[in-house]
């Protein structure tokens, strides 16, 4: 425990101190490249003035977090260490594979010059193959079962070849959810760290879970990651994460649920992530079916926003719920 926790404290610190100053450095570079967000006309009038901003920011976290991880690797092989850090190694591909789909749609936003990069076919179609990717290696390398814990009880259900259809919609449809709530500035990133911090806890909770290691070095990389860019891109943002960071992130999140073998649990810890891609639902079902809106806009952070709410205090707020759903998932393991 005690080893585990300094390791804990140095990866967190410098993906915290690499993410600062590589956005210190690397903001300047994408302004001056015009590197810059087209905003959506029909959104949030607000949003406007935000065109030009710096994007693709999540470029500078994912290497960040890759420099520093590696560095760890390094270390855990040398010590002959390194199969505790296969289910790492895995989530990270995943969050990886997901960021570089973020990239190509960013890179084609800019390239358009709109707000629409990949058509969404075949953002899903990669997706799907990254998702399928990551569950086959981790059943290949013994870090995945089919039984599925049910939160709340101790009650565990073998769903055999059914879990993978299951596990692969949680996958694509929670990183999706993470890139919807990128809509605001700071919104994706303060929740993320919220969500990181209780997997976090949850590794100290069980310090001999098989996935341990991992999920502590994936959580203290993230969290020192997203308080880092942070420091950029809570309002005024001075630079956006994109699709970039936000499916990055989706990826990341995602995968420590399964590092734990506990996949449902991040429909609760990320409840947040999980009501932003309902409120859209329920907004086109009902604009379809009744020709009526049942909020303001959607996602659902925008509807606050254009009820007055600033941006900050919907960070603040939407940070806080899921601090408090953390709680509540946290007795549901």
């Amino acid at each position: 425990m005690h080893k585990l926790l300094i390791e804990f404290i140095a990866v967190g610190v410098s993906s915290l101190v690499l993410t600062a100053i590589l956005s210190h450095f690397i903001i300047p570079i994408l302004r001056a490249k015009k590197v810059g967000q087209s905003i959506r006309a029909e959104g949030p009038k607000s949003h406007l003035g935000k065109a030009g901003t710096p994007t693709m920011g999540g470029i500078i976290f994912i290497m960040a977090i890759l420099i520093v991880l590696l560095g760890v690797s390094i270390w855990y092989a040398v010590n002959g260490e390194q199969k505790a850090l296969i289910p790492l190694a895995l989530t990270m591909a995943l969050a990886v594979f997901n960021g570089m789909v973020g990239f190509v749609d960013d890179y084609c936003k800019l390239i358009k010059k709109q707000n629409e990069g990949l058509k969404a076919w075949q953002k899903f179609l990669l997706q799907v193959v990254a998702a399928a990717l990551y569950l086959v290696m981790m059943r290949a390398f013994g870090n995945l079962d089919t039984i599925l814990h049910i939160p709340f009880t101790n009650k565990f259900v073998d769903l055999g070849i059914v879990y993978y259809a299951f596990a692969l919609i949680l996958i694509v449809g929670m990183v999706n959810s993470v890139n919807l709530t990128d809509g605001i500035d700071g919104l994706a990133g303060s929740v993320t760290l919220v969500v990181a911090v209780f997997f976090a806890c949850v590794a100290f909770m069980h310090p001999m879970h098989e996935g341990n290691v991992a999920l502590t070095l994936s959580a203290a990389s993230v969290i020192g990651a997203a308080i880092g860019f942070l420091i950029y891109n809570l309002n005024p943002a001075k630079v956006f994460m994109g699709d970039t960071g936000s499916l990055f992130f989706g990826g990341v999140v995602t995968g420590m649920a399964f590092i734990i073998n506990e996949p449902i649990i991040i429909f609760i810890a990320g409840g947040v992530y999980v009501f932003e891609t309902l409120s859209v639902m329920i907004q086109v079902g009902s604009f379809k079916l009744r020709n009526k809106r049942v909020f303001r806009m959607s996602p659902i952070h925008h509807h606050f926003q254009e009820g007055g709410w600033s941006e900050n205090k919907i960070v603040i707020v939407f940070s806080s719920v899921t601090a408090l759903l953390c709680v509540l998932a946290w007795l549901g393991l």
